[in-house]
């Protein structure tokens, strides 16, 4: 039996949960070892706070980040928290006022640049849910009284650096994430809402034409070839069908699918979501597209004995068959216009990132 992975809470959690520490302990001069906070689904949470402190007139509290077995970059992090007694005092990020609550960007915390995002440009990268919990933990302890709440994370500037915030308009540290509080083992949330986030960013900024691609590797080789800014690029994953999707509701004029030689055949077979564990790619029906594709003889007998589709590329260079990945990205791109009914545009990428072929 395989291993349950374990859940763990998101960015956003940790930020409330060390609000609520940091207020408890500015108004009752409590500094508490753990602290429980409400969640969207009305239940509650408890966490260990990492640090408490506080002095005339502020406290700081913080939360290290635990995201259970999710490969989160921020797994580990320091969520700092600082609360103000009323607004005199400044705080050097953007700030935004929440009734009775002024949040605030600390070191770490990024700032939006960009429109398309749920948050307006100029405020603290603190989705919506996140700021809901930090608002509702503070009231907890706090009530009505004013305060300034600084949310930063250690670190937060080299951690933005491995994800897509950048490109998203997001500078200066990370978003403060989340829309449960929990963070789900290999989710799907995280993938599918930077897809959302990055198609919103291209349509916001007048773009016509979007990139779709399955990694950076098949993003690098789009770019070489293509003349599009920034905004135009989406790593899409494995989320094949649902980002052509998301494409055709925001009436992109042309789709861009950048990807290697797995990814493309499975969207030849129309496979809507390419990852192994949901869309195997089975040799024998790679073998068979292949077949009505025009491969036969000992080709064919080589592709039906293959272990991998990267075996089956392999066999088609040593043919020189250049025709069979034509046509295998001719198959995709019908697969995809299929979904989108636009334009759409299929780039075979190599390991070096070159565009191999493309339909």
């Amino acid at each position: 039996m395989a291993k349950r992975l374990r859940s763990g809470f998101t960015t956003g959690s940790c930020a409330a949960a060390a609000a609520k520490a940091a207020s408890l302990a500015l108004m009752e001069g409590i500094h508490p070892q753990e602290i429980d906070i409400p969640f969207p689904d009305g239940s509650r949470k408890s966490f260990k706070v990492h640090s408490c402190r506080s002095s005339e007139g502020s406290a700081t509290a913080s939360v290290i980040k635990d995201a259970g077995d999710d490969p989160d970059v921020t797994n580990g992090a320091e969520i700092i928290a600082s609360v103000n007694s009323g607004r005199k005092r400044q705080a050097s990020g953007s700030c935004v006022l929440l009734g009775n609550i002024r949040l605030c960007r600390g070191p770490g915390v990024g700032q939006v640049t960009k429109p398309g995002l749920a948050i307006a440009v100029g405020e603290p990268a603190i989705n919506p849910i996140p700021r809901q919990m930090i608002c509702q933990a503070v009231r907890e302890v706090a009530g009505n009284e004013k305060l300034t709440v600084i949310i930063s994370v250690v670190g937060g500037e080299e951690l933005a650096l491995k994800t897509l915030n950048s490109r998203l308009g997001i500078v200066g540290g990370l978003s403060i994430l989340g829309t449960t509080g929990i963070v789900r083992p290999i989710s799907a949330d995280a993938w599918t809402a930077t897809i959302k986030a990055s198609l919103d960013v291209a349509k916001e900024a007048g773009l016509l034409e979007v990139v779709l691609s399955t990694g950076r590797t098949s993003e690098k080789g789009a770019q070489k070839l293509l003349d599009l800014p920034e905004e135009a690029y989406a790593m899409m994953g494995d989320y094949l069908e649902f980002s052509l999707k998301e494409a055709a509701q925001r009436a992109f004029t042309t789709v861009h699918l950048a990807g290697m030689w797995a990814k493309i055949m499975k969207a030849a077979l129309h496979i809507p979501q390419t990852h192994v564990r949901h869309g195997a790619l089975e040799v024998a029906d790679g073998a068979r597209l292949l077949a009505s594709l025009g491969a036969d003889g000992e080709l064919l007998a080589k592709f039906e004995n293959a272990n991998t589709a990267r075996e089956m590329y392999s066999h088609i260079e040593a043919a020189g068959r250049h025709d069979l990945t034509e046509a295998v990205c001719r198959k995709a791109r019908d697969y995809c216009q299929e979904v989108t009914g636009g334009n759409v545009h299929v780039y075979l990428v190599n390991h070096r990132a070159e565009i191999i072929t493309h339909a």
